[in-house]
Order: C-alpha cells, then structure tokens, then sequence
C-alpha cells in the first residue's frame, strides 16, 4: 500500500494572517490584477498600499472574509467600506457604494456593495482598490488567498 505525503507550496502571507482559505477575491469571476501592491519605504513616499482588481461599474462587491464592518462612508470624496477581521487585519474597499451599515456582522463572500467607475489610472472600466492594514501597516491583500493547490506525492 502506497503512503501518501501532501506537499503544498507556500507563499509569504501577512504575518499572524488568519489561514489561507478564509479569504477569498472581492470581485467574481476572479479579477485581473491591474495594479500590483508597492509599499513604500517610509508613510510619507509614494506607492500603492493595495491591489487594484478589474471590475465593471455595478459589479457587485463582496466581503473577502468574515468580519464587521467598521466603516461605511465616504472618504476624500470616494465611497469606501472597511471590514475589521480576526487577527487585527482590515480590508478597505473603494469606490464601492455600500449596501452594508457599520456595526454589520458580513461572511466571506457575502455582498457589501457595488463597484462604481472612475478610479484614477484604472485601465479597466472600473476598478477596485482592495486594501489591507494590520493597525498601521499595510500589507499585500494577495497574500490573504491560497492561490496554489495542494498537491499529493506517493513516497516510498
């Protein structure tokens, strides 16, 4: 009888993130990635603390994991929810107008809102800005997903 090692592949993730699986993409079918995330090396330099996902305006916008919403509003003229997860970790979306009210307890996957066009630089009818924090640092929101399957190897 054949002995079987699951081997799995892993790739960097925000440290203390809750387990990869808990998160899913904001945007279905899964988005195009168009802007990667460039943290800068101090708060004050330029970069893109976030991932900018392709969408298209009314596009519903779902909650990546279960949380509360901490924040349903409107932020420098831009419509944004945020989501307080396990862990201490945030989630910002934007611009998405929201069908969810601060206080609300939302599951993975679950509809926050639509996503409205005009994101500056988007080369997308629309684009979401998705954001993740740990108190004040910001961290890849990619990092959140299991992208890699798990594999299982016969050994001996």
């Amino acid at each position: 009888m054949a002995t079987w090692l699951a081997l799995a592949v892993v790739c960097s993730s925000p440290a203390g993130a809750a387990p990869r699986g808990e998160y899913d993409w904001p945007l279905r079918p899964r988005p195009q990635v168009v802007t990667p995330f460039d943290n800068p090396e101090r708060d004050w330099l330029p970069g893109h603390r976030g991932v900018d996902l392709a969408g298209a305006p009314g596009q519903s916008v779902v909650a990546a994991g279960d949380g509360i919403v901490v924040f349903a509003g409107t932020v420098a003229g831009k419509p944004v929810v945020s989501i307080d997860h396990v862990g201490g970790l945030r989630t910002t979306y934007e611009p998405v107008d929201a069908s969810v009210s601060v206080g609300r307890r939302v599951g993975r996957g679950q509809p926050i809102g639509t996503l409205e066009g005009g994101h500056p630089g988007c080369p997308a009818s629309a684009c979401l800005h998705w954001g993740l924090r740990r108190d004040r640092e910001y961290l890849d929101p990619l990092g959140l997903l299991h992208t890699l399957p798990i594999r299982l190897k016969p050994i001996g």
